[in-house]
């Protein structure tokens, strides 16, 4: 009785060999690769692209803040949607101290498109008509090339 214990195997962490001679595994693809972006990240470029395509013709831009949010919140209890009536995008006016914001809504764009550049031309086309609620012009006056993306 006088041997001592030997002391207790630490608990199994994560495998870290090589099982089959073929490396150790690492990330599919390098983060500044597209497709290492998350979907989030995808849909703000699209929206952050039409924003900069804008601009270059409405410097005033510069002063209205861009979001994205996943989906619109509904102001009260007891109210719902249909299909139809889910924004896409919204506005929000400028008040004392804050800039006036353009937000889009991400979930909801993307259920209505079914590839990126069928939903660049979607986002287009929310942030046209959420800027021109915003100036008080019609959509076509924001950008020329308003509508002729459709199909």
């Amino acid at each position: 009785m006088d041997k001592p214990v030997p002391p207790r195997a630490a608990a199994p962490g994560p495998r870290r060999r090589d099982r089959h001679g073929r490396g150790m595994r690492g990330p599919i693809a390098p983060p500044q690769v597209p497709l290492a972006a998350s979907r989030a990240e995808a849909f703000a470029d699209l929206v952050q692209d039409s924003v900069e395509r804008l601009e270059r013709r409405w410097p005033q831009l510069a002063d209205i803040d861009f979001l994205v949010l996943e989906v619109p919140r509904l102001d009260g209890p007891g109210q719902a949607w249909n299909d139809e009536a889910v924004p896409l995008g919204g506005t929000i006016s400028a008040r004392e101290g804050r800039p006036a914001r353009v937000v889009v809504y991400r979930r909801p764009v993307e259920i209505r498109t079914k590839g990126r550049d069928e939903r660049a031309a979607l986002v287009h086309e929310v942030v046209v008509e959420q800027v021109a609620e915003l100036l008080g012009l019609t959509p076509e006056t924001v950008d020329p090339r308003y509508g002729e993306d459709q199909g």
